[in-house]
């Protein structure tokens, strides 16, 4: 570190290591020279933010000195392949000219004490600040992911591409309305100590179909065509209460509109374009009826857990905005705890019931696949037991038919009898062995093609 010249202690040089107050420093200030070479040798000996305080500056402060003179220094990247042991390649030096650089170690100002006058008047300053809008963690960088969506018409939701993300459905125009609130709704959760997250892929909890009609109907025309379809996250968000999960989901709701057709493309019926055309200009224009975002958000809880069938919702109002209800619906969801672990217990039971009928049912299962395999084993040892016999009694005419030729072979001449006796041969070995111990030995007892698991 440098030190002031009027204290009695040796100052090390950053650049040659010396024990006494080099040439480098300037006598009588803070300030050392060093020409670029030397600079350059020193930055790319150790990571700026190490070397800067021997200079007596921070590694921000040095970095624009370097860049300043045009003298690369390495990244981080450099220092940690190197920490590694791996090959890393320095950045070169360009040519310039040597001059030297001085630089000057930041002296920090000594900090005036306030005077009583002054701490009252900077405490009202304070006081009068606006407070910094908080925003919950859960929400950086929600909206720019938002807003890399699929092409939306006119009319419809964002679809965006990222599938991990807080459960939000919003068009283009509610989106900041949408961040909003549902930070507000995140922020009063987070104050009563319920931290709101997106679930992992593995706890078992799962999103529920999410209602979007201000007023429900038995039709759904959303979308071109009424075939569009609406994004969802792929997991839930959620918050537990103790123990307790319950899942959280921020929609914009949809309105039935009348639309025209005008100039190849629709137009709602109350635009300030259809409006303003005049009678004779919608001859051959036509309407229908279509699902549009209006603008107001429901907020919908549920259980995010299998087979628990519990949900409940708030929407914007003429009366009261979803925001004005946040307290009212966080007290809401404290309340609801007991009732959804009564649901949660009495499911877990019925899943357990579920779970044992369905064992007692593959046992059943099993035992009849069993009895079964046993009588077709029963059934197919007897056929081949049959069949052995039956080949048998084939073969035991041919083995007559080979015995009554061979008798026969002594009434005819030599030289027809070789000829006979090597056909014979070969004929008796083409037909294979009669031996009806051969035939037993191949087939299969009952037991042997299944043995019963029960018995």
């Amino acid at each position: 570190m440098l030190q002031s010249p009027g204290e009695n202690t040796a100052v090390t040089c950053p650049i040659c290591r010396s024990g006494a107050i080099s040439a480098h420093f300037e006598i009588g200030t803070l300030a050392m020279r060093l020409t670029r070479l030397e600079l350059y040798e020193r930055v790319c000996g150790a990571p700026l933010s190490k070397l800067a305080p021997e200079f007596g500056l921070s590694g921000t402060a040095l970095a624009a000195i370097c860049r300043q003179h045009q003298i690369p220094y390495p990244g981080s990247g450099y220092w940690t392949r190197k920490s590694l042991g791996l090959t890393a390649e320095l950045p070169v030096l360009p040519e310039r000219s040597d001059d030297p650089i001085e630089i000057t170690a930041s002296v920090p100002k000594p900090r005036q004490k306030n005077t009583t006058e002054d701490s009252k008047e900077g405490k009202t300053k304070a006081a009068t600040k606006p407070r910094r809008l908080e925003r919950h963690p859960l929400l950086y960088g929600v909206e720019e992911h938002m807003r890399k969506t699929r092409v939306a018409q006119t009319g419809e939701f964002l679809r965006p591409y990222k599938r991990i993300l807080p459960d939000l459905i919003s068009s283009e125009d509610a989106l900041p309305l949408a961040l909003s609130t549902a930070n507000d709704l995140y922020l009063a959760l987070n104050k009563q100590g319920y931290r709101v997250h997106i679930a992992p892929s593995d706890d078992g909890n799962r999103r529920i179909r999410v209602q979007e009609q201000e007023v429900e109907r038995k039709d759904r025309k959303y979308g071109r065509y009424h075939s569009g379809s609406i994004w969802g996250p792929d997991r839930p968000t959620i918050f537990y209460i103790d123990t307790v999960p319950i899942g959280l989901a921020l929609t914009e709701m949809t309105e039935r509109v009348t639309m025209r057709y005008l100039n190849g493309d629709y137009h709602r019926e109350d635009s300030k374009l259809v409006r303003s055309m005049k009678p004779w200009q919608l001859t051959n224009s036509w309407t229908t009826e279509q699902d549009m975002p209006s603008g107001r958000f429901r907020i919908i809880a549920y259980s995010p857990k299998n087979g628990v069938d519990w949900s409940v919702s708030w929407q914007d109002t003429e009366q009261e905005s979803l925001v004005s209800i946040i307290p009212k619906i966080v007290e809401t969801l404290r309340a609801s705890k007991d009732k959804l672990q009564r649901l949660m217990t009495a499911e877990d039971e019925a899943e357990a019931k579920r779970k044992k009928e369905r064992q007692e049912e593959w046992e059943r299962y099993e035992r009849r696949e069993d009895a079964r395999k046993v009588a077709q084993a029963l059934t197919d040892s007897r056929q081949q037991l049959a069949e052995t016999i039956e080949k048998w009694g084939k073969a035991m005419t041919v083995e007559r038919f080979f015995a009554d030729a061979e008798d026969r072979l002594g009434g005819v001449d030599d030289d027809r009898r070789q000829r006979l006796t090597e056909r014979l041969a070969r004929a008796r070995a083409m037909m294979g062995s009669v031996d009806p111990l051969d035939f037993i030995e191949n087939w299969q007892a009952p037991d042997e093609r299944y043995r019963s698991k029960y018995e």
